[in-house]
């Protein structure tokens, strides 16, 4: 397993882009519009470690700008911890025979959610090329929030 970024999600990009870049001192590593999901993701990182974020993908930070305005109550601002793993099928079903519900399930072979017991977001995310689809993961609906 590996860890790759941290999320937030922010409701003035400009206003949170002078905060941790002009401020705090962080870097842009790179940056994604959506027309379609109406989003935009900027992935920030330490000054010492941005040349090997943008090579190699390491930690950062993710601010998340959706482009509706949304009020972010009950801590949805903090988007979620995220890491690639190995196997997503094989991790998601250890998880579920260790009681922790699977909030949305791999169908896709590539993407799942779950929520630790302290209730935070965490994004399962498989390593280099998804996996065929496949049962029982394909026809599971979503649970709850992600």
């Amino acid at each position: 397993m590996k860890y790759l970024h941290t999320m937030v999600r922010v409701r003035d990009l400009n206003a949170s882009l002078n905060f941790y870049c002009t401020l705090l001192g962080l870097k842009e590593i790179s940056r994604y519009d959506s027309e379609k999901g109406r989003f935009t993701l900027i992935f920030l990182a330490a000054p010492e470690d941005a040349e090997k974020a943008q090579k190699d993908k390491t930690p950062t930070l993710e601010l998340t700008y959706n482009w509706d305005d949304e009020v972010y109550e009950g801590g949805r601002n903090f988007g979620h911890l995220a890491f690639a793993v190995d196997d997503i099928y094989q991790l998601c079903q250890k998880l579920q025979d260790g009681g922790v519900t699977i909030n949305r399930p791999p169908r896709d072979g590539y993407m799942a959610f779950i929520r630790s017991p302290d209730n935070i977001s965490i994004e399962l995310l498989q390593k280099g090329d998804a996996k065929a689809p496949a049962e029982p993961w394909q026809s599971m609906a979503n649970t709850g929030e992600w």
